[in-house]
């Protein structure tokens, strides 16, 4: 298909376009994961169980899925940009709140409303994204953003560890809303409406139950959603548990566990890249095929691994198979939500994005219930999520089925 308004952009406009996306697209990602090193820093000062130290991390991913219900609906009424600024200002705001937070509930409620504020840059993002792009170049540029938002919640905790050599942990608060204030100057300078007035208010898809409706009838859109929140699913099992397991239990120092975060970095990239190309060869249903018997089979070597006393030489192999089929996955997902919603990009990106985080939401307390001794609780976490995403593409999308990419 031919005539959508990013086949009219020059190619450095298309590159630079892509980068501001991306940039916004890792605030959520940073936001939720730059301070995961620093869990046994927050657990020391604030006299609190490793539990509650989780839980601010739920409690981020609640507000970002809160975030994405309310901005993605609204950007398709009323534009992208405004939506997008607003929210992005409340980040900056929150994150200087959590910078100062004097105890642990105060830092609760505002990891909340700082998840609230970062929301906007992903489904936003991918919503631009849909509205400008069509066909293989929409499975590029989503592979482009896949990238971004697959990697950062990895390589976040990797910069974290880096930053925590030479700043306190409040400091890594202050990082954050040095880098939403970057973003909201890109934002003004180089990114236009993407949504023209005429499709805000198009008969059939104006309302937001006609939106919802819309997206939610779609089994295609359904079982790649369950498909998306599986995935985040395992991976935040990983995130929520890493910094704990990896620097108490087996003593990994923060460099050490950043090292680690890296070389998964390194696989969940590889992954994100290979997909894009091989989507547009086989189609993306047939590319979560191979990437999700990947999640269950790193995810079973977590777990018969550590049952054998393979230690973190299990571990880590394990761990990169998981978070290469990861990488393999989210352009995939991504694809498959948006290429048929056209209309109501910003609501079907921001269901998408809700339910991912708030299933991950729910997996770090459920994992932040067993002692971290091993990596038996969150291997069998990240294994339940696998064999769910595998589910959820043979029983609900139905490779077969799935209509061609145009």
């Amino acid at each position: 298909m031919t005539g959508h308004p990013g086949d009219q952009l020059t190619r450095s406009r298309r590159i630079t376009t892509l980068v501001v996306l991306g940039l916004l697209a890792g605030l959520g990602p940073f936001t939720i994961d730059l301070y995961l090193p620093a869990f046994p820093e927050l657990k020391s000062e604030f006299a609190t169980t490793d539990a509650t130290v989780q839980l601010t991390l739920s409690a981020t991913t609640l507000g970002f899925a809160l975030g994405q219900l309310v901005v993605g609906p609204l950007s398709d009424r009323v534009g992208r940009r405004v939506p997008l600024l607003v929210a992005t200002s409340v980040h900056v705001l929150a994150s200087v709140g959590v910078a100062v937070a004097p105890d642990i509930a105060s830092l609760l409620l505002l990891r909340v409303l700082q998840g609230f504020g970062a929301a906007a840059g992903t489904v936003v993002a991918m919503a631009m994204v849909r509205d400008l792009f069509s066909g293989s170049r929409l499975v590029t540029a989503l592979s482009r953003l896949a990238l971004v938002i697959g990697l950062a919640p990895i390589a976040a905790p990797v910069l974290g560890s880096w930053l925590l050599g030479v700043l306190h942990w409040r400091g890594l608060f202050w990082v954050l809303a040095g880098y939403a204030v970057l973003v909201i100057v890109l934002q003004l300078l180089f990114l236009r409406e993407t949504l023209p007035k005429h499709l805000r208010a198009e008969p059939g898809h104006s309302t937001l139950a006609q939106r919802y409706r819309a997206v939610l009838t779609d089994r295609v859109f359904v079982g790649v959603a369950i498909i998306g929140a599986s995935i985040f699913g395992g991976m935040f099992a990983y995130l929520s548990t890493s910094s704990l397991l990896l620097q108490e239990v087996y003593g990994f120092s923060p460099g050490g566990f950043g090292l680690v975060f890296a070389l998964c970095s390194v696989a969940v990239t590889i992954g994100t890249q290979v997909a894009g190309r091989a989507a547009r060869s086989v189609g993306p249903q047939w590319v979560l095929a191979v990437s999700t018997v990947l999640l269950v089979v790193g995810a079973t070597l977590i777990v018969a691994l550590d049952l054998a006393g393979a230690g973190v030489a299990g571990l880590i192999p394990s761990l990169m198979v998981f978070t290469f089929g990861f990488g393999l996955s989210m352009p995939c997902v991504q694809t498959l939500a948006l290429a048929h919603h056209a209309r109501e990009a910003g609501t079907a990106a921001s269901l998408l994005g809700a339910l991912n985080m708030s299933i991950a939401g729910l997996i770090s307390p459920v994992v932040g219930l067993f002692r971290i001794e091993d990596a038996i609780p969150m291997g069998v976490v990240m294994l339940a999520c696998g064999v769910l995403a595998l589910a959820a593409l043979w029983l609900v999308v139905q490779p077969r089925r799935v209509a061609p990419i145009e």
